[in-house]
């Protein structure tokens, strides 16, 4: 009886064990991106309509890189340092220190011409504004602005956190995923955390990459600044990707040889 009973016992904490383990489990939905509902007619929804997100405007200690390019070449290095020959020019360090700061008042102090007021204005119209002061130095001048840096983080549950160098215009939440070695299976997917600053404060808006529908989001294109944060699931000490099939068996056989061994002394 007191061995039927240890068994018992024993048997019990194996299924306890094995009620956890399957529970700790992440399911394949919760770790699937852009899933969709089949809609009535038992198709899937396949054009979305991709919002380009607010038009950035330039603020404050942002690092702006212009150049004008004319047509007499050796006029154009008016209004820039020749750095062409720089080994330094096309890294990150390079580009920062030689390109225009934004300061808190919202000028660019700019060769030749002294200060201008930039701030609140896109890229286009900040560069329509350069081209009007240098039409007056230089006729049929081209000018060209960009944003120097353009920085977005990356914390939580990724492959590689840290701040990342980005040098493109448009540049959406899977992309910065991609930068970052993608999420690790413990990741809540269906609650990403997007910190922008604006000019009256910071905006913290919830994605859910799950859904399909974030292909429409205001968020879905990232901005200078933004900082992303991917939560981590609850329990996540406790999460297996996949199930721990060794695990599973290893524990089965071991109890099984213990329960043998009890029996047989």
């Amino acid at each position: 009886m007191k061995q039927q009973f240890s068994l018992v016992i024993r048997l019990g904490i194996l299924f306890l064990f094995l009620v956890s383990v399957f529970a700790s489990c992440v399911p394949i939905k919760r770790i699937k991106y852009l899933q969709q509902e089949v809609e009535k007619d038992d198709t899937l929804k396949s054009d979305f309509s991709n919002k380009s997100g607010p038009d950035y405007k330039i603020q404050a200690r942002d690092n702006l890189y212009i150049k004008v390019y004319s047509p007499i070449a050796k006029t154009e290095n008016f209004f820039q340092e020749d750095i062409s020959a720089s080994s330094n020019y096309y890294n990150d360090q390079g580009i920062f220190l030689n390109s225009y700061l934004v300061t808190d008042l919202g000028y660019i102090d700019f060769p030749f011409v002294g200060e201008v007021y930039v701030m609140g204005l896109n890229y286009d119209q900040a560069k329509n504004l350069i081209k009007g002061i240098v039409d007056d130095y230089l006729k049929g001048a081209t000018v060209i602005v960009r944003l120097a840096a353009f920085k977005v983080t990356m914390l939580g549950e990724v492959a590689r956190p840290g701040e990342f160098s980005i040098w493109e215009s448009k540049f959406n939440i899977f992309d910065a995923i991609s930068q970052a070695g993608d999420l690790t299976p413990k990741a809540k997917r269906n609650d990403i955390v997007i910190v922008r600053e604006t000019k009256n404060g910071s905006v913290v808006k919830h994605l859910d990459l799950n859904d399909i529908m974030i292909l429409e989001s205001d968020y879905y294109f990232l901005l200078p600044g933004d900082i992303v944060y991917v939560p981590p699931l609850k329990g996540k000490n406790f999460i297996f990707a996949e199930f721990p099939y060794a695990l599973f068996f290893s524990t089965i056989t071991t109890t099984l040889l213990l329960i043998n061994f009890f029996k047989t002394n």
